[in-house]
């Protein structure tokens, strides 16, 4: 039956002035990410200085970016924080919601506060305290100093002035930062499993790792995929705890691609390579958080 005319549409069907409560925030949208993202790819097109008149240059900065060793290290450091970000937070995460889940722990509310408060402080703050940890000095380097005393090999050394431990030591304060996050969300989906499927699980015989296979994991496979996107996209666009850290030292042992971004932009004056190695970067990160969500939800759409 048509409605009588004069008194519009029926009550929920689409009206096209409801364009009109989302326009201010889709301006606001294109004027502040849209917008500069295409001045950014117009850019990378460019042998650029910043200053005079761009040079034609096509493709070339990509292939610069494809090509170049240290550009190509840059990008292989930010895939090892990954794992320090992503990876080993998940995982940890994983091991102390799985004794949550077979044992009630009193204050819960504070262990939980305490192990996501790194996230509420600025990431400026945690590398200067973590830079002074690392010192020679530092507590780090002092506790190992104790350990030697009892007897264990002096493991103390300028950590993130060595070659090979700089890279490492910058990841564990990823680390550090990150695990509260997935700790909180996995603890968050784990009070939303039924306590019968624990308990159905225990008396057909399941042992803690069984009931974790079979109960914890499958319903936790939303916040696995939630916690893997916002710390693997924390790993790829690090650069303030690089900066106050390392500076990409030593040498180029922690260089990543968002530190290259401001390197070349304003201090070696490529900034048409530096738009290529933002816009490299942007789409890696896309293609990263893209699988992990088909990966996510080809699971749920199996279970």
């Amino acid at each position: 039956m048509t409605p009588p005319r004069g008194r519009g549409r029926p009550p929920g069907a689409p009206r096209n002035i409801g364009w009109l409560y989302v326009l201010p925030a889709l301006l606001v949208y294109a004027a502040f990410l849209v917008w500069p993202v295409i001045r950014g790819v117009w850019f990378s097109l460019y042998e650029w200085d910043g200053l005079g008149t761009g040079t034609w240059a096509g493709l070339s900065n990509y292939a610069r970016v494809v090509t170049d060793a240290s550009l190509r290290g840059a990008f292989g450091h930010a895939l090892v924080l990954v794992v320090f970000y992503a990876v080993i937070p998940c995982l940890l995460a994983f091991v102390l919601v799985a004794v949550v889940s077979r044992t009630r722990v009193r204050g819960l509310a504070f262990f939980r506060t305490v192990l996501f408060l790194p996230q509420v402080v600025a990431m400026v703050a945690v590398a200067v305290a973590w830079q002074w940890m690392y010192s020679p000095d530092g507590p780090v380097n002092g506790f190992l100093r104790l350990l030697h005393a009892l007897g264990l090999p002096d493991w103390s050394r300028g950590w993130l002035g060595d070659f090979d431990l700089a890279l490492p030591a910058v990841g564990l304060v990823g680390t550090w930062v990150e695990v509260g996050l997935a700790m909180v969300l996995f603890l968050a989906g784990v009070q939303k499993i039924p306590r019968e499927l624990y308990e159905a699980a225990r008396i057909d015989g399941a042992g803690p790792v069984a009931e974790f296979r079979a109960v914890t994991l499958p319903g936790l496979r939303r916040e696995l995929g939630v916690a893997l996107t916002l710390t693997s996209v924390a790993a790829l666009r690090n650069f303030d705890l690089v900066y106050v850290t390392t500076k990409g030292g030593p040498g180029e042992a922690t260089k990543v691609p968002a530190y290259e971004v401001y390197h070349r932009t304003f201090e070696t004056g490529e900034v048409g390579l530096a738009c290529a190695i933002g816009v490299t970067l942007a789409a890696l990160v896309f293609a990263l958080t893209a699988g992990i969500s088909r990966l996510a939800e080809g699971r749920r759409g199996a279970a």
